[in-house]
């Protein structure tokens, strides 16, 4: 069966982005954005593309979570014994997509990834909701496994084991994309959209792009 999408299209005119609003520093841009996004309806606004390049020059993409935005970067967290974490010990290039539908923009970023600090980990670990601090013990994360029963038998055998505080796991913790490249995309009437892009060079270069 052949499905016509080319009607399904919306007619961004909300917002625009111009040379003259716009910061030095793409992160403060940034920051503008995502303050904006939270202040919306959208659900989730810290939700982002995460994508990877594995051993066979692959892209992988995945939606992780942004739990802090700091001037060093991006920070993350997941299994460092998952696919994610796998390829990125290969190739710390990274990449991050935010698509904010609601607000007609998206912003793409582009660095290098690393390990943050062990005792930053430790520290946002024991902040989570007890619960989980249990799934992330019980998951090994992208591992194949026979049912949905060995996840709900391990659950309950570590709630028995640790009532409360649970001890970070050796392979969990957090990463931190470091960007060396934005592109600020802002939806605009006709499909003549804005496109800013900065990237370092010693100091931000900043270029529009045609749409």
């Amino acid at each position: 069966m052949k499905e016509n999408l080319g009607d399904l299209r919306v007619n961004y005119d909300m917002f625009q982005l111009l040379e003259s609003d716009l910061p030095k520093n793409p992160l403060e841009l940034f920051k503008k954005w995502f303050d904006e996004t939270k202040n919306s309806s959208i659900m989730e606004p810290n939700a982002m593309t995460l994508g990877t390049i594995d051993e066979n020059n692959k892209v992988k993409l995945r939606i992780v979570l942004l739990k802090e935005l700091n001037t060093n970067g991006f920070v993350f967290f997941t299994n460092y014994s998952s696919e994610k974490a796998k390829q990125l010990n290969g190739n710390n290039n990274g990449s991050l997509l935010f698509f904010w539908n609601e607000l007609h923009r998206q912003v793409r970023v582009e660095g290098t990834v690393t390990k943050i600090a062990r005792e930053d980990s430790i520290a946002y670990f024991n902040s989570r909701p007890y619960e989980s601090r249990i799934g992330a013990m019980v998951s090994n994360q992208s591992e194949v496994i026979k049912s949905r029963e060995v996840l709900d038998k391990k659950y309950k055998e570590l709630i028995e084991k640790y009532p409360e505080n649970p001890p970070c796991p050796e392979n969990w913790g957090g990463y931190i994309l470091k960007p060396n490249y934005f592109e600020f995309w802002q939806g605009r009437e006709s499909r003549l959209h804005d496109r800013i892009v900065f990237k370092l060079e010693n100091d931000w270069l900043i270029n529009r792009l045609s749409p």
